[in-house]
């Protein structure tokens, strides 16, 4: 599926991790090489306020946004333009781009531009947890906190890589463990776990392919579940997952659905989505949005 793609506005995030290498005009020169009319170039202090800068731009019709960012930066944007006419290209410059590498897109910042202007439009699946969209996953328990404690340690003056060590030394040596019922496909789950992974479609958990995800457009969510775990087997879980030996393991299980809830004795949770984390009120829904989302890829 083909759209015009002329007429552009670039979304960029000042914080992005790849952006030392190029500023905002230089992006926007970028992708005028490429026959692309770049007509404002955006951008905003704070990740959370890139949705908010989005907002106008879709009001008088832009067609194409171009996030030049990370995951985060992405999941920001994409608040406002699901189930809308308006496509998404991505420049990649945050610190893991998971969501570019599953869509194929190149991790070159000129190549990805020549994606911009001479791609495809693909419809693609995302998820939701009351009513917050993500287009990589959620989860529950150990992550969220490690994201947490990051952010206090950052505020001290680590830096992003040193913080995020401690804060999972911190967070393993006493893992949350969530009491939680779980209600999915007619079946329902009570287990004390320190992680709820949920995936907007299936992630590979064994081979060369490990946390990677073959198609975004299955219209399923992926739960995993780690059963009760201590702090050191929840290290050896993470050293199987990194030689890509997940599959079949005791402690480990997955289901498919397209809507799954969960119940705690709390009334808020810390969740993930895409990198970034909330305190969300309890109980949580998660629902899979098919091809809600309109992407440029290869």
């Amino acid at each position: 599926m083909e759209i015009h793609k002329t007429d552009i506005n670039l979304i960029v995030n000042p914080r992005a991790g790849g952006l030392n290498r190029w500023t905002s005009e230089g992006l926007a020169n970028l992708l005028r090489k490429q026959g692309l009319n770049v007509l404002q170039v955006l951008s905003a202090a704070a990740e959370e306020d890139l949705a908010l800068v989005a907002r106008p731009e879709i009001a008088q019709g832009a067609q194409l946004l171009v996030v030049a960012g990370g995951d985060g930066t992405i999941n920001a944007v994409v608040q406002n333009i699901v189930e809308s006419p308006v496509s998404l290209g991505i420049l990649p410059l945050g610190t893991f781009n998971h969501f570019a590498k599953d869509l194929q897109i190149p991790l070159g910042i000129e190549e990805a531009a020549r994606v911009i202007a001479g791609g495809k439009t693909t419809l693609i699946d995302v998820g939701e947890v009351n009513g917050r969209v993500f287009v990589n996953n959620s989860s529950l328990g150990i992550y969220p906190q490690i994201l947490s404690w990051r952010k206090k340690e950052q505020r001290m003056g680590l830096n992003k890589w040193a913080s995020l060590l401690w804060a999972t030394i911190i967070a393993l040596r006493r893992p949350p463990l969530l009491q939680m019922r779980l209600i999915a496909n007619d079946r329902e789950f009570v287990l004390r776990t320190p992680l709820v992974f949920i995936g907007n479609n299936k992630y590979q958990t064994y081979g060369h392919t490990m946390g990677s995800r073959l198609c975004l457009d299955s219209g399923r969510l992926w739960v995993y579940l780690a059963r009760a775990l201590s702090g050191r087997q929840l290290i050896g879980l993470a050293f199987k997952a990194l030689f890509g030996r997940l599959q079949g393991e005791k402690q480990f299980e997955s289901i498919c659905v397209t809507e799954v809830r969960i119940e705690t004795r709390r009334s808020r949770l810390m969740v993930s989505f895409d990198g970034e984390f909330a305190l969300m009120k309890s109980p949580l829904t998660y629902r899979i949005r098919p091809g809600g989302l309109r992407v440029l890829v290869p």
